[in-house]
């Protein structure tokens, strides 16, 4: 007897069903049966099926004589399943990679409930949407168990089948059957929620759930969709049948109602026409089934409620015309009192430039205001050991402020004071630019750190490669860099990438990068603390695995198999991942690397603000075509650089030499390989160092250590600071000050 039966209704889906289908058989719980029911499916679904069984014998096709609909092709299925649950995955959607393996882990940690409920992510035609709106409710259930009657915001989850896994004998033995018609999910879901005696969540997303751009029924208006009625009929006569339940119905009518409310107004359900014939269906629905005493809940249909109980359906229709039309007004009033509220802030900016400039202020921002990281903090640190006469004031925006250190003084962007301090000070430190709005004004110093040395085209280098430049104001850029006073290099290559890139009127100061001292220097206690904090074990190999943004993706696609990574390198290293910040929101964080972290199998370090902490947490790098291995090349510990499509990413971005010809260390195209040289020790070997060396020695000429009070020295106090970088007899020949990129130009 298999764990899972995977019911799976077929109709008119052959674009999708192969998907459908290899997400489930290629899972790495292989204790399932897929039970596929061709409902008479007019299109090529049905040979489908059939040639996926006979490769498959795991894989049972039922064809149907006729079409039945979805319900009940749903209740053939589970008449031939055998498994001790059933799971039910509409043939359009997907289940996400490990998702069964993460749903039976949970059934046997909550010693197999009667239900379980997990997540979903939304996939549209243009990608993928975020965590769905009941994502918390689920994570607040945890690994306990409950029946509805003591936690009734658990009706509130997700109204759908394929969202569930039921235990077998509990639904059959309850005698469970979907009904003809639309919305058939909704009474066997109550139905089910409300007889079962131990119910569990998972927050994790297992099933993509395909957004239709077209075709699908249930955004098809028309008449079908007065089924709604039919089924919830069917829901309180089940509720007569069992008044052992009946403590559920006020909670089962209230959602009712709030269902019928919902889908009223929808256009792609509920015809205009066809309104007045839904509502007055609604208001006999509520007469006849409102419970004694039932006190209408204070939400977003509160009013709605009132109107249901007595109004008729003009009445009804006039108030929620009235509220869209409150609701417009309320976001124009907001838009014109933010627009007057700019007007007046410029206003205020401009009688601040009145005053003098304060030759010993200076202003830092990091990363688009997120915090004292980078370069800044670095050279922010420095400046109150050199330069304590020069005060520092940081522009952080709200979300950042509660984590800041307590001796920090700071400002929010285009507040009051922000506009003060910006209009007085001397000193601009910053990694990526101020906005445009702020106005330099003469004597005014502005100190460019950078985010790294790059790899990967950057400014005007983009017009080349469209997808590079997508949602990039390349104009912008260049004009934010026209008010450079100095740029921060590490290496001569990375002065001419950015003379190359930026082709405006600054001057490139060969310091180093300010960020990579504690990288140079190393900090053990820093180190130790940091490992602790994290969560990685003594003796255990941290692997930091960072890597960059596909700017030619829409949404983060990952490159390895990190599950198959973890497991094949076993407990003696861990891994520390590191998405891209812009790909933080990605819902990849949500589909797989919680569930990941949940299993002790990685660490998610990506929300950790500080880059430089979790390089100094780690034992070694593996990233693809990320500048943090610039940076990382200056610790002296391995780096393996992961290229499985660096020609796509070369041809999308664009790059100035070719990594993989001229790496850090050892290079690999595949999970396993990666895996191999990880677990055998060979990242570390000879070959590796000597590249690493090597790399160091081109890329990372001026990082010594001392870069940040060299900023300091030279930009605030005007002096020069004690350098240890090799400096030449004679003067240079041109080619040798300004050689040649690795990609040929110059």
């Amino acid at each position: 007897m298999p764990r899972f039966s995977v019911i799976v209704p077929v109709h008119k889906v052959q674009g999708h069903l192969r998907s459908c289908l290899d997400s489930v058989l290629t899972q790495s719980f292989t204790d399932i049966e897929v039970v596929a029911v061709d409902d008479c499916s007019p299109d090529n679904c049905g040979a489908i099926l059939d040639e996926y069984a006979a490769r498959d014998s795991r894989v049972t096709a039922i064809h149907l004589p006729e079409n039945v609909g979805l319900g009940r092709a749903r209740n053939a299925g589970v008449a031939r399943a055998t498994g001790d649950y059933l799971l039910f995955l509409d043939s359009d959607d997907c289940y996400t990679p490990g998702a069964l393996r993460a749903i039976d882990e949970r059934l046997r940690a909550t010693d197999d409930p009667d239900v379980l409920v997990f997540d979903h992510v939304r996939t549209h035609w243009w990608g993928r949407g975020g965590r769905s709106m009941t994502a918390d409710l689920l994570a607040s259930a945890g690994t306990d168990t409950f029946d509805i009657l003591s936690s009734p915001q658990y009706l509130h989850l997700f109204l759908v089948a394929w969202n569930k896994a039921y235990r077998r004998d509990f639904f059959t033995g309850q005698g469970f059957t979907y009904q003809e018609g639309l919305y058939e999910d909704a009474p066997v879901t109550y139905q089910a929620l409300i007889s079962a005696r131990r119910v569990a969540c998972l927050d994790r997303v297992c099933v993509e759930y395909l957004q239709r751009r077209r075709g699908a029924i249930t955004r098809t208006p028309g008449r079908r969709h007065f089924d709604i009625f039919t089924q919830y009929a069917g829901l309180f006569a089940f509720l007569d049948a069992h008044p052992e339940l009946g403590a559920a119905r006020p909670h089962l009518f209230e959602r009712m109602i709030n269902h019928f409310l919902a889908t009223l107004p929808l256009t792609e359900r509920v015809l205009p026409e066809d309104r007045p014939a839904f509502y007055r269906r609604t208001v006999d629905f509520h007469r006849r089934h409102r419970p004694e005493g039932f006190t209408p809940p204070d939400d977003a249909y509160r009013t709605q409620w009132r109107l249901v109980a007595a109004a008729p359906y003009p009445v009804f229709r006039a108030y929620a015309l009235a509220e869209r039309i409150g609701r417009a007004s309320v976001r124009k009033q907001r838009e014109l009192s933010t627009s007057a509220a700019r007007r007046a802030k410029r206003v205020y900016a401009r009688t601040q430039r009145r005053h003098r400039l304060d030759p010993n202020l200076a202003v830092y921002s990091a990363s688009w205001h997120r915090g004292v990281l980078g370069d800044p903090a670095a050279i922010h640190e420095a400046a109150r050991l050199l330069a304590p006469h020069i005060d520092t004031v940081w522009v952080v925006r709200p979300d950042a402020v509660p984590h800041l250190p307590e001796d920090i003084d700071h400002v929010t962007p285009d507040s009051p004071r922000y506009h003060r301090i910006a209009s007085r000070a001397t000193y601009f430190v910053n990694n990526v630019g101020w906005t445009l709005a702020l106005d330099k004004r003469p004597g005014q110093v502005h100190v460019h750190t950078h985010e790294g040395t790059p790899l990967g085209h950057m400014g005007a280098d983009r017009l080349g490669h469209p997808a590079a430049r997508h949602q990039v104001d390349v104009r912008a850029e260049l004009r934010r860099a026209d008010r450079w006073d100095y740029s921060l290099v590490s290496s001569p290559y990375a002065q001419q990438v950015w003379d190359r890139a930026y082709p405006c009127q600054f001057t490139s100061l060969p310091t180093g990068a300010p960020r990579n001292d504690v990288l140079v220097h190393g900090d053990p206690l820093r180190t130790l603390a940091l490992r602790k904090r994290l969560g990685v074990p003594d003796g255990s190999t941290a692997i930091l695995y960072a890597p960059t943004r596909r700017e030619h993706r829409r949404s983060y696609v990952p490159r390895l198999d990190l599950e198959a990574l973890a497991h094949g390198l076993g407990p003696g290293f861990t891994l520390l991942v590191r998405l891209h910040p812009k790909d933080a929101r990605s819902p990849y964080r949500d589909l797989e690397l919680r569930d990941l972290q949940r299993r002790g199998l990685l660490i998610d370090v990506t929300d950790e603000p500080s880059a430089t902490d979790m390089m100094l947490a780690s034992d070694a790098l593996v990233t693809d075509y990320s500048s943090l291995m610039f940076d990382y090349a200056t610790t002296g510990r391995p780096i393996v650089v992961h290229g499985d499509d660096w020609e796509a990413y070369r041809a999308a971005r664009g790059a100035y030499f070719d990594v993989l010809a001229d790496p850090p260390g050892h290079v690999t195209t595949s999970t396993e390989e990666l895996t191999r040289i990880l677990a055998s020790g060979a990242f570390d070997d000879e070959r590796s160092a000597a590249l690493r060396a090597d790399f160091r020695r081109r890329y990372c000429v001026y990082d010594d250590g001392e870069a940040a009070a060299r900023v300091v020295s030279l930009v605030m106090l005007g002096r020069d600071h004690p350098s240890v970088i090799p400096q030449q007899d004679t003067p240079p020949h041109p080619e040798a000050t300004h050689p040649a990129l690795p990609d040929g130009t110059r």
